[in-house]
């Protein structure tokens, strides 16, 4: 089995694979995107799909992030960490949205399928990733 393909065995290579492929992810989708949205809408519709990826990537990274931050609590701090980055990133969505909305550069259809794709994906990385993960769930 090669590296990339090597289950993780602690917390730390678990965050490193979801990082990287989520970024792999969001690159491969910026870079179809960018494709077809400029067949369909032209600079709009690339435009928006960059943008597409770029919001999945860096939110991506944040829910990585606050897991990994959390993991080093107890339970209710776990929660609490979690819980608070997914209210932060709800609430940076909805401003980054609104002030998208009535932009010229935004092709409305490209941006949503980018980002459905993206976020379908990396829900997808995630869960591959925490189920093929040979990590310890206590102390012997």
């Amino acid at each position: 089995m090669s590296k990339s393909n090597a289950r993780p065995t602690n917390v730390n290579e678990l965050f490193k694979q979801v990082l990287l492929q989520g970024t792999l992810l969001g690159a491969a989708i910026a870079t179809f995107g960018i494709s077809v949205g400029f067949i369909v809408a032209g600079e709009p519709g690339s435009a928006s799909a960059l943008i597409g990826a770029a919001i999945a990537i860096v939110f991506n990274g944040m829910t990585a992030l606050s897991v990994w931050i959390g993991g080093k609590l107890p339970l209710g701090g776990f929660y609490g960490v979690v819980l608070g980055g997914w209210i932060v990133k709800i609430v940076l969505f909805i401003i980054v949205i609104g002030l998208l909305r009535d932009a010229e550069f935004i092709h409305g259809p490209t941006l949503f399928f980018t980002l459905v794709a993206s976020i379908l994906g990396g829900l997808t990385i995630d869960a591959l990733a925490v189920l093929r993960a040979r990590i310890p769930t206590f102390d012997a």
